[in-house]
């Protein structure tokens, strides 16, 4: 859409570089648009919906760069290849000492799963808002896994906060890991209805891998959900018992979906809604919310170069050059997001002349 031969290109590469930009556990260091693999072939109108979601919670200094990026959600490919260039400077994301680190892309999505507004024969598995009991705690680790699902008077604390009944405990473990999901509700007076399960809160232990335990043991030979369900589908005796090696809860809170909110995915921590493939979750401490990205992955599963949105974070994403990329939702989603485990490159965008953040807010 736009070649190196573009005046937009010579001038911007022209500009002097500035100097690196520092985070708590990453390096920016400037590049030219030329070292970009890719910059000029990406369909912008797929990004400008995430970037313009980014806009409903800017942060400095996005705020002052949003009417423009509103303006130019009608304008054309090169105009708005041209304004980027203009305005923005790239950085290739790095260690902290400046050394090249190997990156990691994975995927997440949003499971679509059948439910039960009441307990009954088949669903048994509860799916919970957060209790009082929870704030209370103070952001201290509150009951484990195996303290709230083996105690029954616990569970009879919790029982007003159940929202909704599943028929498959892996499938609550996968809205747990994904943490948010939609659900295909089926209420008292049986209709049913299409809901999200959106991420309130935890219960403040650390995120334990199951695979990563089956694996440990030699109980599976493969890391994927499908080795999982085989495994407890062979061993329904001994599932509690694995599932327990998780101590994490996730609690949740129900949300509407009408027909544009089924759209787009759940609020990321940015507190925008996700687009699909255009939104990633990262680590805040290298890259902070609202942050253009452009990614570069080349794997089985999928090649990607492309520009994405930093609108999420999560306990398994953690360092430079990491990221989580948002798939969708439903089963059409699912083999992307569970195969993606592939190398990658970043280079992040920054308005020019900008300070960097040097820490990001808790």
């Amino acid at each position: 859409m736009v070649q190196a031969g573009h005046p937009v290109w010579q001038q911007a590469d022209a500009a002097p570089l500035p100097a690196p930009l520092v985070r708590p556990k990453a390096q920016w260091q400037p590049v030219r648009w030329a070292d970009l693999p890719g910059w000029g072939r990406d369909a912008l109108p797929e990004v400008w919906n995430a970037w313009l979601r980014s806009c409903e919670r800017p942060a400095p200094p996005w705020g002052a760069l949003c009417p423009q990026i509103r303006r130019l959600s009608i304008a054309e490919p090169a105009e708005r290849y041209a304004w980027v260039m203009r305005h923005w400077q790239p950085y290739r994301i790095v260690a902290p000492d400046g050394s090249p680190t190997p990156g990691l892309l994975t995927g997440y999505y949003e499971p679509e799963l059948p439910a039960s507004r009441q307990r009954d024969a088949l669903h048994r598995i509860p799916l919970y808002g957060p209790p009082p009991a929870l704030q209370a705690a103070a952001g201290q680790p509150w009951l484990t896994r195996r303290q709230i699902e083996s105690d029954a008077e616990v569970q009879a604390r919790l029982a007003p906060h159940v929202l909704a009944w599943l028929a498959d405990p892996l499938d609550a473990l996968l809205l747990h890991v994904q943490g948010s999901g939609r659900l295909r509700i089926t209420e008292p007076d049986g209709r049913q209805r299409l809901v999200r399960l959106a991420f309130a809160a935890h219960n403040g232990h650390p995120y334990q891998s199951v695979l990563r335990a089956l694996l440990r043991r030699g109980d599976i030979r493969e890391g994927t959900w499908e080795a999982l369900r085989a495994w407890a589908q062979a061993n329904p005796e001994r599932l509690d018992e694995v599932l327990w090696t998780n101590p994490r809860v996730v609690f949740f809170r129900e949300e509407p979906l009408d027909a544009l909110d089924s759209q787009f995915g759940p609020r990321g921590a940015q507190g925008v809604a996700l687009t699909p493939g255009r939104s990633v979750a990262v680590d805040r401490d290298a890259i902070p919310y609202g942050t253009p990205l452009w990614l570069v992955s080349h794997g089985p599963v999928a090649r990607l170069q492309r520009l994405v949105l930093a609108q999420d974070t999560g306990a398994a994403i953690v360092g430079a050059v990491r990221a989580d990329f948002f798939v969708g939702w439903g089963a059409s989603a699912y083999p992307v997001a569970a195969g993606l485990k592939q190398p990658l490159q970043l280079w992040a965008l920054w308005p020019r002349a900008q300070p960097l953040p040097a820490e990001a807010t808790r």
